[in-house]
Formats: structure tokens, C-alpha cells, sequence
């Protein structure tokens, strides 16, 4: 009975920190999305009404919501296998035992994740400039006329989820360092007597170990993904017409832009419910592998 008091002793001040920064929070938003809370209640709280599931029924039936859940899933759906794949490879090639200088390029390829979002979204804007743009600039190099990366609307959001992977993938990489540096060589070295090629090795051997880190590292990029924003907010603005506006851009404007609060808490449970679905469904589809 002691120890059980002692825990909660030791406990009780990250409790208290996540249940006033967190869970009443949630429960306010919550609370919010069942009212049209707006400007004129923000000023009045009288001109506060109960609208129960108003809010969310018109959020379904606007077609920029359906729009912006359009980019975003397109953007999850597009970014999480390239990050997951570029971190893979990243971090096969530093395990590798003809990897050199493993300190300096595991700390080169994980510095875009620590740094700002908005300061290397400045810098793409200007590498992918339409007129003074180093992309642009190589294309033309190449005989290849230039590209509105961030001003057309068929190449604003691969503009966007190029970016993304570049800044994300350090992160994965280093989770996946540590999941193959906990793969017994001995496996590898009996699949080299047996004669089994390197791509055999990666299929039977290395990929059936990652998998409890894979699964991990699919739900955290996949919920990652799905907040899409600042990235869209600092080089496109959501634009052009409306090509990368995402779930959570349309949040903030119906919140901080038009002051809309309670529509905006609806935009953040029903992305919250989506994302909930989506991982449900990848643990499901996990277990169903691993049985059959």
C-alpha cells in the first residue's frame, strides 16, 4: 500500500500537468464544437447558442472541407511511403559495414528535423523560385523550360511533400538505425553460407525484424502527415486556388481568420476521429497479417 502511494505520489505532478494542459483543454474544444461560438460571442457571451452537431454537419457539407481532407490524404498517402523509404534506405546505408564517418552523416541527415520549420520553408521558397530558383535554374541547364513549382496547382503539393520528406525523414532514420543495429548478425552471416542474396537477406530477414519498428514508425509519420500545416502556411498560403490547403489550414482559418471557434474545434475532432480510424485500421491490418 505504500509503494502504491509513493507512485501516485511521484506521478501526481505529471497528472496534474497533463490534465491541465491536456485533458481539459480537449474537453473545452470538445465543448466548443457544440456551439457556434464565433466573434460576436467572443465579445458577448449571450450571443452563445447550442448547436449540438450543427457544426459538424456543415463542415460536411462544405466542399472545402471534402477538398481540404482531399490534399491531406493525398499528401499522407504520397509523403509517408517516400519518408518511410528514404528513411529505410538512410539508414541501411549507415548500418552498412562500409559506412564511413557514421557520427558526421547520421548528424548531417537528422539536422533538418531540428531545425525550424519556417526558416527552411523560407529556403525552399527561394530554391524553388519561378524566376531566380536553383531548380529551376539546373532545368534550364538542361534544356528543361522552368516550372511554377509553388504557383501551379499541379506541382504545389509534390513542391510541398518533397519538402516535407526532406525535413522529416532524419527522424524515422535514426529509429530504424536502432532497429537494425538489434538484428543479430548472426542471421545474416548464416544467410551468406546459405547463399542468399542481398535482396533475399532484406526480404526474409531484415524486413520480418523491423516490423514492430516499421508499424511504429507508420503510425507516427502517418499521424504526423495528417497535421499538415505549417508547411502549407509558409510557402504556398494554402494556395494556388486551394491546392494545398489541408485539414488542419482549414482549422486555423476558420479559427484565427474568420473566427469561426466553434466550426474550427469541429475541423479538429473530425480530423481527430479520421486519423483515430486510419490507425485502427493499419493495427488491424497488422495483426491480420501476422496470424495468417
Amino acid at each position: 500500500m505504500n509503494r502504491q502511494r509513493a507512485a501516485w505520489l511521484f506521478l501526481a505532478p505529471a497528472l496534474l500537468v497533463l490534465g491541465v494542459f491536456f485533458l481539459l483543454p480537449v474537453i473545452a474544444a470538445l465543448a466548443l464544437s457544440l456551439t457556434d461560438y464565433d466573434l460576436y460571442a467572443l465579445a458577448d457571451i449571450r450571443n452563445l447558442r447550442f448547436v449540438a452537431l450543427g457544426n459538424y454537419w456543415a463542415l460536411l457539407q462544405r466542399p472545402l472541407f471534402w477538398s481540404a481532407l482531399g490534399h491531406t490524404v493525398y499528401f499522407v498517402a504520397v509523403g509517408v511511403p517516400l519518408s518511410m523509404a528514404a528513411s529505410l534506405g538512410s539508414a541501411m546505408l549507415l548500418n552498412s559495414p562500409l559506412a564511413r564517418a557514421r557520427p558526421f552523416f547520421r548528424t548531417a541527415l537528422f539536422a533538418p528535423v531540428v531545425t525550424t520549420v519556417v526558416a527552411v520553408a523560407v529556403i525552399w521558397r527561394y530554391l524553388f523560385n519561378t524566376r531566380y530558383g536553383m531548380a529551376n535554374f539546373v532545368l534550364g541547364h538542361l534544356g528543361i523550360h522552368p516550372i511554377d513549382w509553388l504557383g501551379d496547382p499541379h506541382w504545389a503539393m509534390p513542391t510541398i511533400i518533397a519538402f516535407a520528406v526532406w525535413k522529416n525523414f532524419g527522424y524515422n532514420m535514426i529509429i530504424f538505425l536502432a532497429g537494425l543495429q538489434a538484428i543479430p548478425i548472426d542471421l545474416y552471416e548464416a544467410a551468406r553460407i546459405d547463399g542468399a542474396s542481398p535482396w533475399r537477406q532484406f526480404r526474409h530477414i531484415t524486413l520480418p525484424m523491423l516490423a514492430p519498428t516499421m508499424l511504429m514508425v507508420s503510425i507516427l509519420t502517418v499521424s504526423g502527415y495528417f497535421q499538415l500545416f505549417a508547411e502549407p502556411y509558409v510557402m504556398t498560403e494554402g494556395g494556388p486556388l486551394q491546392s494545398t490547403t489541408s485539414v488542419l489550414y482549414l482549422m486555423y482559418d476558420e479559427g484565427f481568420k474568420w473566427w469561426n471557434l466553434g466550426s474550427a474545434s469541429a475541423v479538429a475532432f473530425l480530423l481527430f476521429i479520421i486519423m483515430f480510424a486510419v490507425t485502427m485500421l493499419m493495427l488491424k491490418l497488422t495483426r491480420r497479417g501476422d496470424t495468417s
